[in-house]
């Protein structure tokens, strides 16, 4: 049961930081990880496959009394992320506005408020944002046509100076104040999930279904002895189309090979599947709440704005699959608990920061460990299902590890057996 070749397929959400960016952050990161449980990780140069979509380099751990190798795939979304945000600055805010309010007249944003009202905030911020420079660059330009009237300027040139004075006004305002406001970034994010949940971005999917059949061929050609999806933040959503659309490629997917385990981190799954035109996505989550050949393990954090926290991909869809249900393992993180005190103090309120921490290397042992979770002996279920045992692995002496792979060992037996166990009952598989 303990893992030696670990395949990892990481989907990027809506970041615009390309490759270059996450693998500095990734071998970084690294280094903490091995600093903190006193092991070796190496990490080879990413090599990018011919069609520029999916990136890919190994680790090599080694600990005391075990070693693993990880096969890590990136794959990347940079190139259409990019494009959005090279949109002309005026043609992003009126369609991020116009697509808010028709969400704030469809009930939408309630339902994100009656799910998580941290995140319903978070996605009204860049529109108060949006309002505030707009009030204080209209009054600028207000006074500076008062000032056109009073040389004797006539009201019809005067205004349409004033009002070219506030478009041009404002986009310098918000071109410059993007790197501390993100709220250009943030529109342009409101406008693709509405795009993709309508499904106006045919490129998004095209590739997403090439995504699924690279999934399938790993689990088909792979010596892994797991092979975990790793979705973050819109990743997770994106992460669960890509498994539905492979299951629907291969049915067999995860029964003929290693096992397949999604991984699913800091979520926000109600931003496409509350749309009422989101019917597909939704028979997408149906599917895999009850696949027996997949382990879908969603991880929430309270302190993370970014993410639903509390929240039930599947019943708080309105899906019900009764007992033939499975997934996913919903699973609590307090930030709190894997960063030193006078750090988390630090960047507490840093929003985007703290939704990353998900993907960073912790600075106290933790059940939840990304770098762990990527590079450690234990199988992702099992560390999920005993966590304490998980821990002790990675940090116990040599009798509390070996006290805790037997408990391990039992829960994976256990596990084992009531999956046979599921095998017997009438399936109840997959539409969409």
């Amino acid at each position: 049961m303990r893992v030696e070749h670990r395949h990892i397929i990481y989907i990027q959400g809506y970041d615009p930081r390309g490759l270059a960016q996450y693998y500095r952050m990734f071998r970084t990161e690294l280094r903490k990880f091995g600093r903190l449980y006193q092991l070796q990780a190496t990490i080879s140069r990413p090599k990018v496959a011919s069609d520029d979509e999916i990136a890919s380099w190994t680790i090599d751990t080694t600990a005391s009394d075990w070693q693993t190798r990880t096969s890590y795939d990136f794959l990347r979304f940079e190139d259409f992320i990019q494009q959005d945000l090279a949109s002309p600055i005026w043609r992003t805010v009126f369609s991020a506005v116009w697509i808010y309010w028709r969400l704030v007249f469809a009930g939408t944003i309630a339902r994100f408020g009656k799910a998580n009202w941290r995140f319903a905030t978070f996605i009204t911020y860049p529109h108060l944002m949006l309002l505030l420079e707009a009030v204080c660059v209209g009054a600028i330009a207000f006074v500076f046509e008062k000032g056109l009237n009073a040389i004797g300027i006539p009201d019809a040139i005067s205004i349409a100076i004033a009002a070219a004075l506030f478009v041009a006004l404002l986009g310098t305002v918000l071109k410059y104040t993007e790197n501390a406001t993100y709220v250009l970034y943030l529109l342009c994010d409101t406008i693709w999930t509405w795009e993709f949940s309508h499904r106006e971005r045919p490129e998004w999917d095209q590739r997403i279904d090439r995504f699924a059949q690279h999934l399938v061929n790993v689990a088909r050609s792979t010596d892994a002895d797991e092979v975990v999806i790793v979705g973050h933040s819109s990743g997770s959503f994106l992460s669960t189309e890509m498994l539905a659309r492979a299951l629907r490629l291969d049915p067999a997917l995860g029964r003929h090979g290693p096992r397949i385990v999604l991984l699913t981190i800091g979520g926000n799954f109600p931003i496409v599947g509350y749309h009422a035109v989101s019917k597909e996505f939704r028979e997408h989550l149906r599917t895999l709440a009850v696949e027996p050949s997949v382990d879908w393990i969603d991880c929430q954090a309270r302190k993370d704005v970014m993410n639903f926290y509390q929240f039930d991909p599947i019943t708080s869809h309105g899906i019900d699959v009764g007992a033939a249900r499975r997934n996913p393992k919903i699973v609590p993180v307090r930030f709190r608990d894997i960063i030193r005190p006078e750090h988390y103090e630090k960047f507490r309120w840093q929003f985007f920061r703290v939704h990353f921490q998900f993907v960073m290397a912790n600075e106290r042992p933790n059940a939840y460990d990304f770098f762990m979770i990527v590079c450690g002996p234990v199988p992702l279920s099992s560390r999920m299902a005993v966590p304490d045992a998980a821990l002790d692995v990675a940090t116990g002496d040599s009798g509390a590890r070996d006290r805790a792979w037997k408990r391990l060992q039992a829960a994976t037996t256990a596990a084992a057996s009531a999956a046979d166990l599921s095998k017997k009952e009438p399936s109840a598989r997959r539409s969409g």
